[in-house]
């Protein structure tokens, strides 16, 4: 059993009906599925006013351990990278 204390925290910022998010989201399911270690939060920026201010042009924001790895466009290389660095990398 894995202690999910180890495991890297990617938070993804997105909103309902966002395209990019959800191909976002399908990514990181996918980097799952291939066997990255970590734990997967999404958070809904309408659900609080200042986080609607800070994130909405920049949709959908990845970040890993608390650093941005990627917003707007999901960007895969990056992702992995942070990944690696945490040490989330597929087993």
């Amino acid at each position: 059993m894995t202690n999910t204390d180890d495991l890297a925290k990617v938070l993804i910022y997105s909103r309902p009906e966002c395209h990019l998010c959800e191909k976002a989201i399908e990514r990181l399911v996918g980097l799952h599925d291939e066997g990255y270690r970590f734990e997967l939060h999404e958070v809904d920026i309408e659900s609080n006013e200042l986080l609607l201010r800070r994130h909405l042009e920049r949709i959908p924001v990845i970040e890993i351990d608390g650093i941005v790895a990627s917003e707007l466009v999901y960007d895969d290389a990056a992702v992995r990278a942070r990944l690696d660095t945490v040490g989330a990398w597929p087993t």
